[in-house]
């Protein structure tokens, strides 16, 4: 048995070029895992693919490749649905004077956490015990203040169980695990039974993709212009929406619906999010160039999608109500 544990980080693998949504398929595919396991994951989240609302950015790119490769994809958290306990736990704690005094108590547990997030890592950086001391500091912070349970989402409880269920697995496994869990599944596994990612030599594909998740950062101090240049090095469709989005952004509203249309008439159904991203921004440069029926059409497409990101929906839901203009987001 060889288990090959790796820590995702949501959202904010976007802020990591060199441990992207894309390095954490390579870290998967190098280990030529015969099943992989989702550690945070319960099987009804899995097969209700909830992970896309939780912007599980490396989801998006693990799983299609599973699919396509016919390797096993199992969600061992039986209690998932205990991580919500967490959410409900501030939220009540903050309809209170005294409470919000108790949340002021782990403000410099979160920023230290976020911290930890946004500074760029390698995959290596995880295997390191520094790293996962700051980790387990940050839940011992918690215990400390609330105990272990609600405030927790029953984190060590959960990975507990994972862990023993991983006990049964055969072949080589690779496990991806919530950041905040990892150091608490670690603590259940057997010493020799798992690896941690070590020494790794960055793919074009994750090159690629580090660019891209520049070009969804834009800001005005970037060079756009030589981020138009790397774009043009990308493969696939997700290149020509962050070009579209840099034009639009610089008040060429005409190359960036040129870039759409083109878009739209190609095979843009991947990642899993980009459809609906393609349609709603296209609904709105449609209105701009004065083609409400287009747009109309491209707004009830982004609605009768089977999943679309929330932002993408909403602004389908108004444009449909009313013509997008330039100023208006």
């Amino acid at each position: 048995m060889s288990v090959l544990v790796i820590p995702t980080l949501g959202p904010f693998h976007i802020l990591h070029p060199r441990y992207n949504g894309v390095t954490i398929a390579e870290l998967v595919k190098a280990h030529q895992p015969e099943k992989i396991v989702l550690a945070s994951y319960s099987p009804e989240e899995l097969a209700a693919q909830s992970w896309r609302d939780q912007n599980e950015v490396s989801f998006f790119h693990v799983l299609p490749w599973a699919e396509r490769a016919g390797v096993a994809v199992q969600a061992l958290d039986d209690q998932a649905h205990l991580k919500a306990e967490a959410d409900l736990f501030r939220e009540a704690l903050g309809q209170y004077p005294r409470g919000q005094q108790w949340l002021g108590k782990v403000e410099g547990l979160e920023e230290s956490l976020k911290r930890l997030l946004s500074t760029p890592r390698t995959p290596e950086d995880f295997a390191q015990e520094a790293l996962l001391e700051l980790l387990r500091a940050y839940h011992q912070g918690y215990v400390q203040a609330f105990g272990e349970g609600p405030a927790t989402g029953f984190r060590r409880q959960r990975m507990a169980q994972v862990a023993e269920r991983l006990h049964g697995s055969w072949g080589r496994v690779a496990v991806l695990v919530d950041v905040l869990e990892y150091p608490l599944l670690l603590e259940h596994l057997p010493a020799g039974l798992y690896q941690l990612p070590g020494a790794h030599t960055p793919t074009e594909l994750e090159r690629q993709r580090s660019v891209l998740d520049r070009a969804w950062q834009l800001n005005e101090t970037d060079d756009w212009a030589v981020l138009l240049e790397q774009l043009q090095e990308v493969d696939g469709p997700e290149a020509l929406y962050c070009a579209a989005q840099i034009y639009l952004a610089a008040g060429q509203a005409e190359d960036a619906f040129a870039l759409l249309e083109q878009l739209v008439h190609s095979d843009f159904q991947h990642p899993a999010y980009l459809p609906g991203y393609t349609l709603a921004r296209y609904g709105q440069l449609a209105d701009v160039m004065g083609q409400r029926d287009q747009a109309l059409r491209a707004y009830q497409a982004v609605l009768g999608l089977s999943w679309v990101p929330v932002e993408a929906r909403e602004i389908a839901l108004a444009g449909h109500k009313t013509p997008f203009r330039l100023g208006q987001a």
